[in-house]
């Protein structure tokens, strides 16, 4: 038998594969970002997979390796550039205003994180000025992000010294004994995740004043170098703000404030006071609606996925039993268009967030039956089969009000010829603010995430992989079709639990771990297993049973509670 196989000299480069198959070489040992300096890419180039793994743009390139960019319109890409912007922001803001507090908290849906200051008044219009100003200095300046790893004990004496108290109370739990930091100049700190190699990058970015507070803006992935108007969002931000409150009048707000409350036996107390805040605010929004003139016929209950719509919509029907007002519960969901007839999305897929995946003709006309107290036979969507079977047939009591439940609530194409006086819009969501510590934000869609991927694997049999990989469409359709309406509620839920990434990682964990290596969506995983890894555990046990974390941990009260056929 013949064979080409001989021994050769090692070689001085090495060769990344693309996956358009080119053939990039270069030096052993080059960074990617060396490697990359010769594409023109359609969107910036801020990171990459190298074989099966996320990787920085300062990755040097050992062996031969399969390389996928990773740009500003990828999820993965689009995190390392904000993250990278939020240190540029921290360094300048830190360099200017070395007596006051910069926090980043909750994002903004047309690209931005809402930033509050404080140890001193909030910033003039000519000193964010004078912020946006530097840190543009900055970035024409290409300054490098330096990357240094130093034990666990020395990061916390480090914080320690400059006073950071939230980043001390963080690593004090911290599993892994050493820590990444970064440094731009004087500024040295702990952002969760990859960055930049360097501020040149950070081209796009703008900072507006904001109702006290400003905005960080930066792009959105479907249009990377570009920044969207900024709207205004009162009800969202009102929302945020009453959650922060009880967060600091609970002194829980932070992550690591978290920790060191379980870690001293507080875990009890923390679930009873977050369920009890949630029970108040429900409670409220019942009241809301029993004493409203004229009293409301339909309430609409809007939010995007695992948002805790069902377990919402239930434990309001009670609170409006309480006030001798009887609710009938009506599913969007119900109202599917047979599946051959459902839209498809531009990769040929069933797009089933689409308003056009309803009988929008069905449900107007049984909706304004219903109002009108008249007979109705409802239909019910057989998801197996995938077409709209006849259902129940009912008629409402004068006194009784519809609770209809689905992504589209707020908008205002659902229903038509609805007088305004007759609907109330109530959105709900998991509008997390308890964040790893002041510059560390968590994300409300990774909330949702690790939510569904414990509620797919053991109501619906999915595996993690499969959660994530569907996650990007659910994504699509919330930013299309949920989020542009969400101002339009009369009242926002916010659905988060203080306490439930501790009560959802030792759940998710062990999910997440099986989705297999070499696939997209491992990529995904690790990321999401980095980030549960700060939070110590709890039980579920101590979860009331009609919590809405139940939806997805199981064991609700509620699953098999009908307020319509209530006594």
């Amino acid at each position: 038998m013949t064979t080409d196989i001989r021994e050769v000299p090692r070689r001085e480069t090495v060769q990344i594969i693309l996956p358009d198959d080119r053939v990039l070489e270069g030096p052993i040992g080059d960074q990617l970002e060396s490697f990359f300096s010769v594409l023109k890419p359609k969107a910036p180039i801020v990171g990459a997979i190298v074989n099966n793994s996320l990787r920085e743009l300062t990755y040097p390139i050992e062996i031969d390796s399969y390389v996928r960019p990773v740009t500003m319109a990828d999820p993965d890409g689009m995190r390392i550039y904000r993250r990278s912007l939020t240190f540029l922001l921290a360094a300048a803001f830190d360099e200017l205003f070395p007596e006051a507090k910069l926090t980043v908290d909750h994002s903004v849906s047309s690209g931005g994180y809402y930033c509050e200051v404080t140890g001193r008044e909030p910033l003039s219009s000519a000193e964010l000025e004078r912020l946006e100003n530097r840190m543009a200095e900055m970035v024409e300046a290409n300054l490098p992000f330096a990357k240094t790893q130093m034990p666990i004990e020395k990061a916390i004496n480090h914080f320690k010294t400059h006073g950071l108290q939230d980043k001390v109370r963080l690593l004090a739990h911290r599993r892994k004994p050493h820590l990444v930091l970064y440094q731009l100049g004087e500024h040295k700190d702990y952002h969760h995740g990859y960055m930049l190699p360097s501020t040149g990058y950070l081209k796009w970015f703008a900072l507006a004043k904001t109702d006290g507070a400003f905005t960080l803006r930066f792009p959105r992935r479907h249009r990377p170098t570009e920044l969207l108007p900024l709207p205004e969002y009162p009800n969202l931000l009102a929302t945020f703000r009453e959650y922060g409150d009880w967060l600091q009048t609970l002194g829980i707000s932070s992550i690591g404030a978290l920790n060191d409350a379980i870690a001293n036996e507080r875990a009890i107390e923390v679930i009873l006071i977050s369920e009890a805040l949630h029970e108040g605010r429900i409670s409220e929004i019942a009241g809301t609606v029993a004493n409203r003139e004229p009293s409301p016929k339909v309430i609409f209950v809007a939010g995007p996925s695992s948002s805790g719509k069902t377990t919402f919509s239930k434990r309001l029907s009670i609170q409006l039993l309480v006030r001798g007002v009887s609710p009938f519960p009506l599913e969007l969901d119900h109202f599917f268009v047979d599946r051959v007839n459902t839209p498809r999305d531009e990769k040929g897929e069933y797009d089933y967030e689409s308003l056009e995946a309803l009988d929008l003709d069905r449900l107007n006309h049984d909706l304004h039956l219903l109002i009108e107290g008249k007979e109705v036979q409802l239909p019910k969507y057989n998801f197996i089969t995938g077409v709209q079977e006849e259902g129940e047939v009912v008629h409402l009591e004068r006194d009784q009000r519809i609770i209809l439940e689905g992504i589209h609530g707020l908008n205002p194409d659902l229903v038509q010829n609805l007088p305004s006086e007759t609907a109330f819009r109530v959105y709900v969501s998991a509008l997390t603010q308890l964040n790893l510590d002041r510059l560390n934000r968590v994300s409300t869609t990774d909330t949702r995430l690790i939510r569904r991927i414990v509620r797919d694997a053991k109501s619906r049999g999915y595996t993690a992989a499969e959660t994530i990989r569907r996650w990007e469409s659910v994504r699509r359709g919330e930013k299309r079709y949920i989020f542009p309406f969400q101002e339009n509620a009369d009242v926002m839920f916010n659905s988060a639990l203080m306490y439930e990434g501790s009560a959802l990682a030792p759940l998710a964990e062990p999910l997440i771990r099986q989705v297999p290596f070499g696939t997209e969506e491992h990529v995904e995983a690790k990321r999401l297993l980095a980030f549960l890894e700060w939070f110590l555990p709890i039980e579920t046990d101590f979860i009331p049973d009609n919590s809405i974390m139940r939806e997805f941990t199981g064991g609700s009260i509620l699953r098999k509670f009908n307020p319509w056929r209530a006594p």
